[in-house]
């Protein structure tokens, strides 16, 4: 699949972006010009060849903050789609083989879920536990998980009706053997489109709790922090937004291409298009008309 998914252009965008991104937030409190946490009298300034996005009301340095709360938005975003993925795909994968029982209180638990509302949910764990970014995201992950178990419960009931499946589970076959021999293969392609999907909204949910203030402890900067502090102070620098707001923008359309890419290769459609772009690239003369000698 990944390398089906970067024989297209909006894949290979897709992929590019986030690659950047990832970097960004691997390396980004390295290259940090200065200590974002460090104050100054020089508060609000400029765009200047000391200060490149100006500083903030603090005077800290935006560039620097902006480079070292990446790592924060990006583990936050990741650590929503992983524990999204975890507590909805395998319950969902196991409703479907461990009885009747197992699979009421799975769709009960699922349907409850989607029925909270995050935000108010994670303000009252918060609350209960501490303010930080850890219990804010475990906790939004676990609510964003029945997206999970509704995409792994449907691929799977679709597989577990397949004869092959229905032949290996009366030759004796384990549950466990079942799913990794057979159905994971076809439950991924669904799952890592949910995935990519996630991690996009896992962006937007960081933000937003960032932004209002929850799941992080001042004065670590994030993306959502600095957007929300810089429009506080929009009349002194009414352009000072546009860097976070765009970075939250790209990584969250990036995640969505990389999700309709990996959608259109898992379908048979998709392959069939690649495989008639592959064969025009391999043997480009049989798409040219035949020449014709004169006479």
């Amino acid at each position: 699949m990944p390398r089906r998914v970067l024989a297209l252009p909006s894949g290979r965008i897709a992929v590019a972006i986030l690659t950047g991104i990832a970097l960004l937030a691997l390396f980004g409190p390295l290259i940090a010009p200065q200590n974002p946490l460090a104050t100054s009298d020089n508060a609000l300034a400029p765009v200047s060849g000391a200060h490149w996005l100006g500083t903030d009301y603090l005077g800290r340095d935006v560039l620097s903050r902006l480079l070292d709360g990446s790592r924060l938005s990006v583990l936050g975003a990741l650590e929503v789609a992983v524990t999204a993925l975890v507590v909805g795909s395998v319950p969902g994968i196991l409703s479907v083989y461990l009885g009747r029982t197992f699979e009421w209180i799975t769709l009960r638990l699922a349907d409850t879920l989607v029925a909270l509302p995050f935000l108010l949910f994670a303000v009252a764990v918060i609350a209960l536990l501490g303010n930080g970014l850890t219990q804010a995201m475990l906790v939004t992950g676990v609510l964003v998980a029945p997206l999970f178990y509704r995409v792994s419960r449907a691929a799977t009931l679709s597989v577990a009706r397949s004869p092959y499946v229905e032949a290996a589970l009366l030759a004796g076959a384990s549950v466990g053997w079942v799913v990794r021999r057979h159905v994971w293969a076809k439950v991924l392609p669904p799952i890592a489109v949910a995935l990519a999907q996630t991690i996009g909204v896992g962006f937007v949910i960081v933000s937003s709790l960032t932004f209002l203030g929850i799941g992080v402890q001042p004065p670590e900067p994030t993306w959502g922090g600095l957007l929300a502090s810089d429009l506080g102070y929009l009349s002194h620098r009414p352009w000072a937004p546009l860097t976070p707001a765009l970075l939250i923008m790209v990584t969250v359309w990036a995640s969505n291409v990389l999700a309709d890419a990996i959608r259109d290769v898992s379908g048979e459609a998709g392959r069939a298009l690649l495989t008639a772009r592959a064969a025009r690239t391999r043997r480009p003369d049989r798409d040219r008309p035949a020449a014709t000698g004169g006479a």
